[in-house]
């Protein structure tokens, strides 16, 4: 592989949990809804308008009210997640050697710009990135391709050399339909979760093992 792609949430860090949190909070303290924990959970893919209009239709709010929605929603998580804010076990090595290596690394994430600023910049990690793609640069959201396709783009590397870090099944579906093979961090997401994909070539809890030291040595 010649480069790297990394998704965000629930792949570099272990934060999911406090998404799932924030959007239960705003969907039925303040939206009025009454739905369950795996209800949200299911819905946790795409940019956050996309969210809103699956759950509610496309007529229940103003692009205006999406976008103030989703920022309070951000907020929220951030709020909560931030004590606990750290790399997942192996990534800071891993990213520290592939660097030193010379190998081009992005991220391909859904989120937005607000958000992956809070990561990369408390963490002091965004030296390691050439390029980075966020909600703000597509139009369509895994599992569309476009995501990693622009990041492989602006890497200047084909995508069929690119290896994407996913941790969801629709991120990894993305990975597949940009014709790249995936690695798949299992903090949300089990493996029984991605059968019919054929582009997967490892699943782990983090970023440790051998594995790991065969994709970047051999």
């Amino acid at each position: 592989m010649k480069a790297f792609i990394f998704d965000l949430n629930g792949t570099m860090i272990d934060d999911m949990e406090y998404h799932t949190s924030a959007w239960l909070r705003l969907l039925n303290n303040e939206l009025g809804g009454s739905f369950t924990w795996e209800e949200v959970k299911k819905e946790m893919y795409g940019k956050n308008p996309e969210v809103l209009v699956r759950i509610f239709g496309p007529e229940r709010f103003t692009a205006e009210k999406i976008n103030s929605l989703s920022i309070a929603k951000e907020k929220q998580y951030q709020a909560e997640f931030l004590p606990h804010l750290k790399l997942l076990p192996g990534l800071h090595e891993f990213l520290e050697a592939a660097y030193q290596k010379n190998i081009p690394m992005a991220i391909g994430s859904a989120a937005i710009p607000f958000n992956i600023d809070y990561v990369l910049d408390n963490l002091n990690i965004r030296h390691y990135f050439k390029t980075i793609v966020s909600a703000d640069d597509v139009v369509l959201s895994k599992p569309h391709p476009e995501t990693y396709l622009i990041a492989a783009e602006r890497l200047q590397v084909p995508a069929a050399n690119c290896l994407v870090f996913e941790d969801v099944p629709k991120g990894a579906e993305a990975a597949a339909n940009a014709g790249m093979k995936a690695v798949i961090i299992t903090t949300t997401h089990q493996p029984p979760e991605f059968d019919g994909l054929t582009n997967i070539l490892h699943f782990s809890g983090d970023f440790t093992g051998e594995f790991y030291n065969k994709i970047l040595y051999n």
